[in-house]
């Protein structure tokens, strides 16, 4: 039996459960350096507890479509944000615990996110390359990782289309 996913556009009421979507939308908060640049203000609050806040940036291999999710992990003790250094579309899998069905989520191709503390969400999933992000998280001396690896994987299909051809991908994070 095949578990199938449709990714749906990522929207902050859908990813509201989850975590924050990061966007230029709308009219800036404030405009500042002269009137040159718009400031959106403080659209995610990042969340590491006692340890400290660091910057990454990760480079993962772009995916395609049909996705074979095997794996979802979640970090306890921060939250974690994702910042698309490039203007490509990714893909975003969640879900409220290791037993629920996920959902997926493509962001639009600058969109970024910012995962609550303790969301269990598949791994980094650029559909294009470079995979290139700034990801936001904690940076502390304890493990902040938890791994679910699913008995039956689930598969992701591309909006609109049903799975035909082998699944690629893979979930396991790096």
């Amino acid at each position: 039996m095949t578990r199938i996913i449709t990714p749906e556009p990522l929207t902050a009421h859908a990813f509201a459960p989850f975590g924050d979507v990061l966007d230029a939308t709308g009219t800036p908060d404030k405009m500042i350096n002269q009137g040159l640049c718009g400031r959106f203000h403080d659209r995610a609050q990042i969340d590491v507890g006692d340890a400290r806040t660091g910057i990454s940036i990760f480079h993962a291999q772009a995916r395609s479509f049909p996705y074979t999710l095997d794996l979802v992990e979640r970090h306890p003790d921060g939250s974690q944000a994702f910042l698309p250094m490039t203007q490509h579309p990714f893909l975003v899998i969640v879900t409220t615990a290791p037993d629920a069905p996920p959902r997926a989520f493509i962001t639009n191709g600058a969109q970024g996110i910012n995962l609550h503390r303790g969301t269990w969400h598949g791994v980094l999933t650029p559909l294009h390359a470079p995979g290139l992000f700034a990801v936001v998280d904690r940076i502390g001396p304890t493990p902040n990782l938890e791994e679910h690896i699913f008995a039956l994987p689930w598969v992701v299909t591309a909006p609109g289309i049903s799975p035909t051809a082998p699944a690629t991908g893979g979930g396991r994070a790096p």
